[in-house]
C-alpha cells in the first residue's frame, strides 16, 4: 500500500510538471517518513554524506574548463590541424568536424560545450564548401554528443557517483564506443560527400596549423595518458585541465584575459547550482534506497519475471531509449541507475559495460524530440526550425543504434582498456 501511494505521489508531481528537484525532494520525505527513522532532518544529513567524495570535485572544474577553452581558440586550432590532414579524403571538412568533435569532447566532458565549440567554426564554414545544410546540422549535432561517450565525461561521474562505480574504469571504456562512433561517423562522411572535390596535402600550411594548434592538441593527450597511466586521479585530471587551459588560453594564445574569468567562473557556476542540488538529493535518496534493500528488492522482482539476461537487456534499451526521449541524460541517470545497475549486475553484466550501454542510450536522447537538448541548443545557434534538425538527425540516430546493439553484443568494446585483454 505505502509502495502504490509512493508512485502516486509521483504520477501527480510529473502531472503538475513539477521540477526534478522537487520531485526527488517529495520521494526522499516519503520514503524517510514510511520506510526510514521517520525524520526528516536525516535527508540534510544523508546529502553531506553523499556529497562526501573527493571525485564530485571534478564536475565544477571540468565544467569550468569546458568554458575557458569555449571563450578562447582551442577548438579554432584543432579544427585547423584537422583540417590540413584530411584534405584528401571526399567530404574532408566534415571528417574534420567530426575528429575535432572527438578530440574536443576529451577536453570538454559535454555535449553541448562540444557541439557549440566546434559548430559555431564547423557550421559556416561546411555550408560555405557547399555540404548539404540537412548533412552539415546533422554532423555538428551528433559529433557534439561525442561529448558524453569519450572521457572524460560528466554522466559518467554521475554515475560513478550514484553508483559506487570506479569513475576511472568507466572513462577507459568509454574509449572503445567513443572512437567506434568517431568511426562510423566519419565513415558516413566520407560516403554521404563522396561527390565533392579533394585537394592535396599542403605541408607547409599543415606544419602551420601544428605550431598554431599543437598546445590544444597535447591536452587530451596529458588529460587521458594521466589518467589511464594512473598518474593522478579523475579529480586530479580535472584540476590539471583547468589549470593546463588556463595557462593556454591565457599566456601562451593570450586569447584569455584575466578579468574575463569572472564571468567564465560566473557561467559555470550557474550550471553547476542547478546540478548539485539535484545531485545531493538523488544521492540521499540513493543512501536511504540502499539501507532498505530496495535495489535487492527489485532484482528479485524482476527475476520473478524475466529468467533471459538478453531479454532484460532488450528491455532495458527499449526503457532508456523512452527515457531518453523525455529527460536529460543527467537526470536519467541520477533516477535510474541506483535501481537498474544492481539489477543489470544480477543478470551478469558489469556495472561499468552497464554504465556505458546506459549512456550511450541516452547519447541518442541528446538528438530525440521532444527534450533533445542538442536540437534544442542548435535551435537557437543555427537559426534552423526543429522540424529540420531532428530531419537532419535521424541518419546519425540509425548509426548510432547500429553502434549501440554492437557494444551490447560485443561488449569487449567497452571493457578492452579496463581489463586489458578481450
Amino acid at each position: 500500500m505505502s509502495a502504490l501511494l509512493l508512485i502516486a505521489l509521483v504520477l501527480v508531481l510529473l502531472v503538475l510538471r513539477q521540477p526534478l528537484l522537487v520531485i526527488l525532494l517529495a520521494i526522499a520525505a516519503a520514503v524517510q517518513m514510511i520506510w526510514g527513522r521517520g525524520q526528516l532532518d536525516y535527508i540534510i544529513e544523508d546529502m553531506w554524506v553523499g556529497l562526501d567524495k573527493e571525485v564530485i570535485l571534478s564536475i565544477p572544474l571540468f565544467i569550468l574548463c569546458g568554458n575557458v577553452m569555449t571563450r578562447g581558440t582551442t577548438a579554432k586550432r584543432l579544427i585547423g590541424i584537422l583540417e590540413a590532414i584530411t584534405r584528401p579524403l571526399p567530404g574532408g571538412m566534415a571528417v574534420a568536424c567530426i575528429l575535432a568533435c572527438a578530440v574536443f569532447a576529451a577536453i570538454s566532458g559535454s555535449s553541448i560545450v562540444t557541439m557549440l565549440a566546434i559548430g559555431s567554426v564547423m557550421y559556416p564554414a561546411m555550408r560555405a564548401s557547399g555540404y548539404d545544410v540537412k548533412f552539415t546540422l546533422g554532423a555538428v549535432m551528433s559529433g557534439g554528443t561525442l561529448g558524453i561517450i569519450i572521457p572524460p565525461s560528466i554522466p559518467m561521474i554521475i554515475y560513478g557517483l550514484v553508483t559506487e562505480t570506479s569513475v576511472t574504469d568507466l572513462f577507459a571504456a568509454g574509449v572503445g564506443p567513443g572512437l567506434l562512433l568517431t568511426g562510423v561517423f566519419s565513415i558516413y562522411a566520407i560516403w554521404m560527400n563522396r561527390h565533392l572535390p579533394t585537394r592535396r596535402i599542403d605541408l607547409g600550411e599543415l606544419a602551420h596549423a601544428v605550431r598554431e594548434g599543437i598546445w590544444a592538441l597535447m591536452m587530451p593527450v596529458i588529460l587521458l595518458g594521466g589518467i589511464y597511466s594512473g598518474f593522478f586521479t579523475a579529480t586530479e585530471a580535472a584540476a590539471v585541465a583547468l589549470a593546463y587551459a588556463m595557462v593556454v588560453e591565457i599566456f601562451v594564445h593570450k586569447e584569455l584575459k584575466l578579468r574575463d574569468f569572472y564571468e567564465v567562473v560566473l557561467d559555470a557556476s550557474k550550471l553547476g547550482g542547478s546540478l548539485f542540488p539535484v545531485l545531493a538529493v538523488a544521492l540521499s535518496l540513493n543512501i536511504v534506497l540502499t539501507e532498505h534493500r530496495v535495489p535487492a528488492m527489485m532484482v528479485e522482482f524482476i527475476q520473478g519475471f524475466i529468467s533471459s539476461p538478453l531479454m532484460f537487456m532488450l528491455m532495458v534499451n527499449v526503457l532508456l531509449l523512452i527515457v531518453g526521449c523525455l529527460m536529460t541524460t543527467g537526470e536519467a541517470i541520477l533516477v535510474l541507475a541506483p535501481l537498474l545497475a544492481p539489477v543489470a549486475e544480477a543478470y551478469g553484466y558489469d556495472k561499468v559495460v552497464f554504465g556505458l550501454i546506459m549512456i550511450l542510450n541516452l547519447e541518442i536522447g541528446y538528438l530525440t524530440p521532444p527534450v533533445g537538448l542538442n536540437l534544442i541548443v542548435a535551435m537557437g545557434a543555427f537559426k534552423q526550425q526543429f522540424g529540420t534538425l531532428v530531419k537532419a538527425a535521424a541518419p546519425f540516430i540509425v548509426l548510432m543504434l547500429a553502434s549501440l546493439a554492437l557494444v551490447v553484443w560485443q561488449p569487449w568494446i567497452a571493457m578492452y582498456l579496463v581489463n586489458g585483454k578481450f
